[in-house]
């Protein structure tokens, strides 16, 4: 065959597009795949097959997110295409939606049920496009593109202030009252000293079905009785983003354990066929590998909620028996069970497809794709509590970052129903304190209405270091510094290998201008993802708070989202006296991000001296709900504005007091 050329003419024939396109095809016909692929994205499409996906990225929810989302699903139908049950629920996918264009590489007619589409034989292609095969394929592909049902994904985006603020953490920094909080994160930095006899890591469970694809279901299901563990009090679990990152150190329990700064490791595996599932299960001591406890499980799936809150309950008690009792474990374990849950068997499978996209966290994308799952799961069972929660997550995820502003305030409104209804079904369910606090602090910027669902989310899920940085960092940008720190100490404990989790901690620092100290946090956080968004523009802060604006310039120019970067280039360069390179920066900031950067515009003007300015800024923020503005009690860059006539009103209501 020969290599794909550039299609020079793909625009004089009508094809040339922008769109995006899925193409389903069997392993055997990867080469012939990568000539249409080719073929498509000379013509401007945005292309999605498995040839992209990096290692080490979850399969599953990639390719759910891209064949859910895509404006045109192109199947290659062969012979081995034709037998592969994969290929066919892809083609059923676009088949569904009216978006589904069939080619055919060898003459193998397509399965029943997928033959009233005409097949474009492209036998005898050989990859160039003045083929009469190449311009057949553009033409099919540009005439079915938005024939089905809307993709979920808005068009790309500009970053938006909004989104610094998903997961209640990855925002822009906060200022606090004065003081130091440096006796209280000395031990972030360090190695986790001796492991409490009680301290646990669950493993991401290994997937041995037959389908490669069911992995995620067995890491929701480990995920399931991390989460069901760490609702015990007694128990010190630690968290699923360190537990992930270590999924490459396999048998090894004893490097896990030193790791993660545990004492105990739960791996196991799940097998599942048809209506059955096995679960294989060991707790093992991570001084010695010693087995403590193991056990397999033949069941029925529809059992699998009760097989879940056995081993859970067992595990538990091994544990806790040895400081506390037997009497105390076993009833601090049986309280401890799923809340908020379902026996609904489909509606159990589309949450742990969606918390697979959650877990992705890709953007807005992958977003939609786990509110999908959600609202299948509350389709399958409406009082499911944890879909509840989780959908009203997604709905403000998507509203932190859809360039859409129109429906930014339709989001929020729905993220606060979903997240009334999961506290209503399930006042236990720390999730849904969570998600209701978080929607109603940035869409609403009812700071203090947020608080009691804040804090009883914290005090339901002690054990929980995603609640509880998320709760760290509330309290932090609220200016509550006393209740801050120690949460995200105790996040830093349970999540040692997180970068957020130290990102979040350089937050608490920088609010009480401890800029030293920020630094090392946001350096530990840059070792552990030196991606990480806002952690350089944080770091620039620090230094800029300090009168080193060259060294704060070196650090915006790194920082990953173009907001913040030229938010902290705009200030740095008007520093150092470059007038004119400030103004550009500036200029780009209003022309590139608009309305989104109200609340950044406000910080340039401030520390330029127009505070006449930025306070008008200021003002336009309040109106449109810029979740900007929850810095604004504690962020050191407006304070040439707080003696000015009207900035407190313009803060009304955003403290945690």
């Amino acid at each position: 065959m020969e290599d794909p050329v550039p299609i020079p003419d793909a625009a004089e024939d009508g094809a040339r597009f922008a769109g995006s396109v899925f193409v389903s095809y069997s392993r055997p016909d990867r080469a012939r795949a990568a000539q249409v692929v080719a073929l498509l994205e000379a013509a401007g499409c945005k292309v999605w097959w498995d040839g992209r996906i990096e290692g080490g990225q979850a399969f599953l929810p990639e390719i759910e997110a891209a064949l859910t989302s895509a404006d045109v699903v192109v199947v290659l139908w062969s012979a081995t295409a034709v037998a592969s049950h994969w290929v066919r629920d892809e083609a059923e996918q676009g088949r569904a939606r009216g978006c589904l264009v069939p080619l055919g590489l060898d003459g193998t007619e397509p399965p029943l049920g997928f033959r009233q589409v005409q097949v474009i034989d492209i036998a005898r292609w050989r990859g160039r496009s003045d083929e009469a095969e190449g311009r057949a394929i553009l033409r099919a592909v540009s005439a079915r593109r938005g024939e089905g049902a809307p993709s979920p994904v808005a068009a790309p985006v500009r970053a938006s202030r909004r989104k610094v603020l998903v997961g209640a953490g990855a925002g822009a920094v906060a200022l606090g009252v004065a003081g130091t909080a440096a006796a209280l994160w000395q031990g972030l930095l360090g190695a986790p000293g001796r492991a409490n006899a009680n301290s646990i890591a669950v493993m991401p469970f290994q997937n041995l079905s037959d389908d490669k694809s069911q992995a995620w279901f067995s890491d929701g299901l480990s995920e399931e009785l991390r989460a069901v563990l760490a609702r015990n009090p007694r128990l010190h679990v630690a968290a699923p983003t360190s537990t992930v990152s270590l999924r490459g150190a396999g048998d090894d329990a004893i490097a896990i354990a030193a790791k993660l700064g545990v004492a105990n490791v739960l791996r196991g595996s799940v097998q599942r066929a048809g209506s059955t599932v096995r679960i294989t299960a060991e707790l093992v001591r991570g001084s010695d590998a010693m087995v403590r406890w193991a056990e397999r499980f033949d069941r029925k799936l529809a059992d699998v909620f009760a097989l879940q809150t056995e081993i859970a309950e067992t595990v538990a008690v091994a544990l806790v028996a040895e400081v506390a009792g037997d009497a105390v474990a076993r009833e601090s374990a049986s309280a401890q069970r799923n809340i908020g849950g379902t026996t609904n068997v489909a509606a159990h499978d589309a949450y742990l497809r969606g918390r697979a996209f959650f877990e992705l966290s890709a953007g807005e994308q992958t977003d939609r794709a786990a509110l999908a799952q959600f609202d299948a799961a509350i389709a399958g069972d409406p009082d499911y509590a944890q879909a509840h929660a989780m959908r009203s997550a997604m709905l403000a995820a998507i509203a932190n970052a859809t360039g859409d502003t129109a429906a930014v305030r339709g989001l929020y409104a729905s993220a606060i129903e979903a997240g009334r209804k999961a506290i209503a079904l399930a006042p236990d369910l720390a999730q849904g304190h969570l998600s209701l606090g978080y929607a109603l602090n940035n869409g609403e910027l009812a700071t203090a209405e947020a608080l009691p669902f804040y804090r009883r989310a914290r005090d339901l899920a002690p054990g929980d270091a995603d609640v509880l940085r998320a709760a760290a960092t509330y309290f932090a940008f609220a200016g509550d510094h006393a209740t801050a720190a120690p949460l995200v100490d105790r996040a830093a404990e349970l999540d040692p290998l997180n970068a957020r989790v130290f990102r979040t901690a350089g937050y608490v620092a920088y609010a009480v201008r401890d800029f030293d100290l920020t630094v090392r946090h946001m350096r530990k956080a840059l070792g552990l993802n030196n991606r990480l968004a806002t952690a350089h523009f944080t770091v620039g802060n620090a230094f800029l708070a300090k009168g080193d604006a060259d060294t704060a310039l070196r650090e915006y120019d790194q920082e990953v989202t173009p907001l913040f970067a030229l938010t902290g280039a705009a200030i740095a360069q008007f520093r150092l006296g470059r007038s004119e390179q400030a103004k550009t920066a500036f200029a780009r900031l209003e022309t590139e991000f608009g309305k989104n950067s109200l609340y950044q515009q406000a910080q340039v003007l401030a520390q330029w001296g127009d505070r006449k300015a930025a306070l008008d800024r200021l003002g336009d923020a309040r109106a449109a709900k810029d979740s900007g503005l929850l810095l604004a009690p504690t962020d050191w860059m407006l304070d040439p504005l707080r003696k000015e006539g009207g900035f407190d009103r313009l803060l009304s209501g955003l403290t945690a007091r």
